[in-house]
């Protein structure tokens, strides 16, 4: 069973101090504590994918009605201080095996060393509907 937890920024969710405010060495232990886990989940055959994602001033939409030229803009985004920050891509044996990994990326390094308690959004990977409906 594929499942996909998303990891979500949002400061509010877990402490008062955003990520651009921590002390570089709080930062790379989370960084360090992402890493870790994502050795353990390969190790133990889970782990399909994780990486993180850019800031959303780096994003862009795309539209396109597939005739004519696509439109590609930076925005509009929700003035929202929350943004989708990074992901795992992972094969496991049951729902609740993938619900315990992200309380473990929950609970990574913050300031001072705390357990953040971000909130870590569990979606399965479905797959394509098939043809002959």
């Amino acid at each position: 069973m594929k499942y996909m937890p998303l990891k979500t920024y949002s400061p509010a969710a877990y402490c008062d101090t955003p990520i651009n405010e921590w002390a570089p060495e709080e930062i790379q232990a989370h960084i360090d504590f992402q890493r870790a886990l994502g050795e353990e989940l390969a190790k133990s055959g889970e782990l399909i994918d994780a990486q993180g994602l850019a800031f959303p001033d780096e994003a862009r939409l795309v539209c396109s009605d597939g005739r004519s030229a696509a439109v590609i803009t930076d925005g509009p985004f929700p003035e929202t201080k929350e943004f989708l920050a990074g992901y795992w891509l992972v094969d496991v044996e049951s729902p609740e095996r993938a619900l315990e990994i992200a309380a473990r990326a929950s609970a990574g390094p913050g300031p001072g060393g705390k357990p953040i308690g971000e909130y870590i959004e569990v979606r399965a990977v479905m797959g394509a509907p098939t043809s002959d409906l």
